[in-house]
């Protein structure tokens, strides 16, 4: 049987810190209480006792004496606890708290004869101050469990809001924000002393500033690197068409060739990362573009169109995107490849082996490669780049039959009306 699960909120830190706080000031509260409760029921019955053995030892002188006793002593008297009228027979004394006449009475009996003597006093001013003592004590341990709770709820609360800050920082940061930091006060100021919140947010914005020179410095040492292998990648593909036309030629010119796409991404790549792109946005129909690349892929590739649709977005950055994913499908897929337009969705799937489970995890990776080795892994991370570009969203998955999907969702364009604008239908205007 399944136990059932607590509320999200119940594993929160302000939460468990309330209860705890709770439970500790209630054993502290019940604690405390217990030892005044304890006190002074015992002053309060040692003096009731002592005033009773005390009216105890004048009606056993009076009796002695032969004098009349008082109405609230007697010999046997009525009301008297049987244990205590047993003891006194015994020739003991001793004293009882019991209810007489619907009133707490404390008794005091001693010897007499063989019988027992016994005398009674008023215990209900006593049991009155008792109960209103047990009453104080637990309203005043609510109002300071509340206090408590509130001072500490709003202690807690500070540390949690801080908590929940560098949390959110940390989730920029591993969503591509790498100038997100937490800056907090405690970590800039040396004359403040650091706590362990502080601690945390030092080392989390230090993380995020090594992060982010490391990752700076392979930016640039790539469009670097880039840069420099165009020069004689140029010079290069000139001197390979003035070679004599043969195999060994051709296969030079494909080597200049594969070198020179490669340039091309790696400079594309390094212009993502610097987050340099400007888009320029049109309406277009997504149809009409995927049949255009098809085209230009040169590949036996099937469009499928479910809906026509106009989408707001850059013709060739989207054509770059649906390119890529043609190509990498032919590439590492097996066909047939079909591209589905179903209005501002794109779809482009194969009947290969599907895409490998970390990049369905974590997207593509430049570099990193499956079905054997083949390409350099920036055909996808390209084309991630750019739906990022155009306000798209690329997500890749495997069909449950086998074959890789990737599936390109656009914003779909909308035209707004104004109302105000007048209605063109003719209207029949009679004098």
């Amino acid at each position: 049987m399944r136990r059932p699960r607590l509320p999200r909120w119940t594993a929160t830190l302000t939460w468990k810190a309330a209860v705890f706080i709770t439970v500790m000031c209630c054993a502290l509260a019940a604690l405390l209480g217990a030892l005044v409760h304890a006190s002074v029921t015992r002053q309060t019955v040692d003096q009731a006792r002592e005033k009773a053995l005390t009216g105890l030892a004048e009606v056993t002188r009076a009796y002695e004496a032969g004098e009349p006793l008082p109405p609230f002593a007697g010999v046997d008297p009525a009301g008297l606890p049987p244990s205590l009228r047993t003891l006194a027979a015994g020739g003991k004394r001793g004293t009882m708290v019991t209810d007489f006449e619907g009133r707490p009475t404390m008794w005091a009996a001693g010897p007499a004869d063989g019988r027992a003597i016994a005398t009674r006093v008023d215990y209900s001013l006593s049991a009155s101050t008792i109960t209103g003592l047990d009453r104080s004590i637990l309203g005043s341990s609510v109002l300071a469990i509340g206090a408590t709770l509130l001072v500490g709820a709003f202690a807690v609360t500070r540390i949690t809001r801080r908590l929940h800050l560098t949390a959110q920082v940390a989730r920029r940061i591993s969503a591509g924000d790498l100038d997100a930091r937490v800056n907090d006060p405690r970590t800039k100021d040396p004359s403040r002393t650091e706590d362990e919140v502080a601690t945390v947010s030092g080392a989390l914005d230090t993380m995020a500033s090594t992060l982010q020179e490391k990752l700076l410095s392979e930016q640039r040492f790539t469009a670097d690197v880039a840069h420099e292998l165009r020069t004689p990648l140029t010079g290069l593909t000139a001197a390979a068409e003035l070679l004599p036309e043969g195999r060994p030629a051709e296969m030079v010119r494909d080597r200049v060739r594969a070198m020179r796409s490669l340039t091309e991404d790696l400079l594309e790549i390094s212009r993502l990362d610097a987050g340099s792109e400007t888009v320029d946005l049109d309406v277009h129909e997504p149809a009409e573009l995927a049949r255009r690349v098809v085209r230009g892929s040169g590949t036996e590739t099937e469009v499928r169109v479910v809906r026509e649709a106009a989408v707001e977005t850059d013709k060739r950055r989207l054509e770059r995107v649906l390119g890529n994913l043609v190509a990498n499908a032919h590439r590492h897929g097996k066909p047939p490849v079909v591209v589905t337009v179903d209005g501002s969705v794109v779809t482009v799937s194969d009947q290969g082996e599907g895409f490998p489970a970390y990049l369905m995890a974590h997207g593509p990776q430049r570099f990193r490669t499956e079905s054997g080795g083949k390409g350099h892994g920036l055909g996808l991370t390209i084309a991630a780049g750019q739906a990022a570009v155009i306000g798209a969203e690329l997500r890749f998955a495997n069909a449950p039959d086998g074959g890789a999907i990737a599936r390109l969702t656009l914003p779909e364009y909308v035209r707004f009306t104004d109302p105000d604008e007048s209605d063109n239908s003719p209207h029949n205007n009679t004098e």
